[in-house]
């Protein structure tokens, strides 16, 4: 049986989302949290993993029960008033992280056929958010907003956004990894001030290399400060190196949001092919 689990967290205080031994992350929470639920070594296959500080509102992970777990997780429907015993499964394992955990399963289904977290999906987005000298500092929003001391030029920053979308080799945004490619599709990429005035990108891509939302929002700061023009972040783009020109920004304000997959019975081909490519690189 696979199970996906819709799912979101405060990264302040995680150091990203993989486990790592004598560190606090994600995913070994969640795993010890789910091995008191159900026995056994639970695994979380995710859709995108997020760096030290990364929040999510919309992450979403699966996992495969052995024989045992599924048997100790199914026996409970019959127990009077425990209902769907997978629906249920997230309400317990929130039990365990308790009423105010910095990380949370909203919910618990049973995964459709052919559904792979990582690669059945087709896109995932990401905000950005950011309080500049026109905003202030809003302390109930510190662990989710990066403050940047200076007034941004925010339709600079939308139409220098907006250039860098299609099909490119993104490596001048990215933290290069060995033998990785650096070519991303992006889908979206836009400003905006909310009601508050803080100044918020979504941004919206087929799959993201390291630090390249960061490094995307860093060049668009740079925009809005003056300090770079709007057609400047294209030919950064194009030229295809890393540069000093811009800050890669905070981790802080930047929170995964929604991860998009195709029809259900296009799940198993997707991931097929997102497969292959991905052993390729």
């Amino acid at each position: 049986m696979r199970i996906r689990l819709d799912l979101a967290y405060d990264g302040t205080h995680f150091r990203g989302w993989a486990r790592q031994p004598g560190l606090r992350t994600v995913q070994g929470t969640l795993e010890d949290a789910i091995a008191r639920v159900l026995g056994g070594q639970p695994r979380l296959v995710v859709a995108g993993r997020t760096d030290a500080g990364v929040h999510a509102t919309g992450q979403v992970a699966h996992l495969d029960l052995d024989e045992e777990q599924e048997h100790r997780l199914l026996s409970r429907s019959g127990r009077r008033g425990a209902g769907d015993p997978v629906a249920v499964l997230a309400g317990r394992i929130r039990g365990v992280l308790g009423a105010y955990s910095d990380v949370t399963v909203h919910r618990t289904t049973i995964a459709p056929e052919g559904f792979d977290a990582r690669f059945s999906a087709v896109w995932r987005r990401y905000s950005y958010r950011i309080a500049d000298q026109t905003t202030g500092y809003d302390p109930l929003e510190r662990h989710r907003t990066t403050t940047v001391r200076s007034e941004l030029d925010v339709e600079a920053m939308d139409a220098a956004a907006r250039s860098l979308i299609g099909l490119h080799d993104f490596a001048a945004y990215c933290k290069p990894r060995e033998e990785a490619t650096t070519i991303r599709t992006l889908l979206e990429f836009d400003w905006h001030r909310d009601a508050a005035g803080v100044l918020v990108a979504n941004v919206k891509a087929d799959a993201f290399c390291h630090s390249m939302v960061r490094a995307l929002v860093g060049g668009c700061v740079a925009v809005g400060q003056g300090r770079l023009d709007v057609e400047d972040l294209a030919s950064i783009r194009d030229e295809g190196e890393r540069t000093s020109d811009f800050t890669v920004l905070a981790a802080r304000g930047l929170t995964l949001t929604e991860v998009g997959y195709p029809a259900d019975d296009q799940l198993a081909a997707r991931a097929e092919r997102t497969r292959a490519r991905r052993d390729q690189e």
